[in-house]
């Protein structure tokens, strides 16, 4: 007597829940988006752009004021950290443009997110994040040159850039700072436009971002660099390129959100999944 396996039925096709069909070159594309939405209603974002100039000298002026002007250099690439959170008025201008509605400078500074309190909590660990980054750059300088007082911007760039010791302290700082700044962005890339946008939960949208930058790296290595390269060329401005490029960076940080954030065919998006969780 012979026994007859019922037939195998092909396995179900995988959808990958992260990956998008976007290549490095879309970077470009969101840059030239967010110029376009800098061009509408460009005062809006001209005067926000000078707030973030003001705040950006304000606090270099403290940390000379109050002596702490060695931690000037660490603060200044910890901007990188916090950008996405100061960015969220921008997020907003993009987000009425697109929906054809005006935007406002007022709607711009009282911004009211989807996910409500959610910014908040987000944008705390993200300043915890920087002060743990100071606090690293500190021991980092202490184990190198010891207990000794900082020397002084007057003489501290030519021990870091003529002398071994100097060297090292450049190449491990880069190399910690680094590790910071690759967590924050993955978190932050596409958490906070989305906090904006939907009613989710920060842990939901925060590993989303990491989700969609592991699997979309290139187009989001790429998008980093663009973001990186325009930021220091604000710092050889002296902070005056803010005025312009932060803006410009911040609404195209909307049109990379809104390019890595549709889900494909049959995917749940992340509000979909942060309300199912709830």
């Amino acid at each position: 007597m012979s026994i007859s396996l019922p037939p195998v039925s092909p396995p179900l096709p995988h959808v990958q829940r992260w990956k998008r069909d976007v290549s490095a070159k879309s970077a470009l594309d969101w840059l030239a988006a967010g110029w376009r939405d800098f061009t509408v209603y460009p005062g809006q974002s001209l005067a926000y752009g000078v707030l973030v100039f003001f705040i950006s000298d304000a606090v270099v002026f403290g940390l000379f004021r109050f002596g702490a002007d060695y931690i000037l250099l660490p603060a200044v690439s910890g901007f990188m950290v916090v950008g996405p959170l100061l960015a969220l008025g921008l997020y907003e201008k993009s987000r009425r443009l697109e929906a054809g509605a005006r935007p406002t400078f007022k709607s711009m500074i009282f911004v009211r997110p989807a996910s409500g309190g959610q910014v908040l909590f987000t944008g705390a660990l993200l300043s915890l994040l920087m002060l743990t980054w100071l606090r690293a750059a500190v021991i980092i300088y202490a184990l190198f040159f010891g207990v000794r007082p900082f020397p002084g911007f007057q003489n501290i760039s030519q021990i870091l850039f003529t002398t071994e010791v100097g060297w090292t302290i450049l190449i491990v700082g880069a190399f910690v700072g680094a590790i910071f700044a690759a967590f924050s962005f993955a978190i932050s890339a596409f958490s906070l436009p989305m906090l904006l946008d939907e009613r989710v939960d920060a842990f939901t949208a925060m590993g989303s971002s990491m989700a969609l930058v592991w699997n979309n790296l290139g187009a989001a290595l790429a998008w980093g660099a663009i973001v990186l390269a325009l930021m220091l060329i604000s710092l050889a401005m002296g902070f005056v390129g803010l005025i312009v490029l932060f803006p410009i960076v911040g609404h195209g940080a909307w049109h990379a959100y809104r390019a890595m954030n549709a889900p494909p065919v049959g995917v749940a998006s992340a509000s979909d999944i942060g309300r199912t969780i709830a």
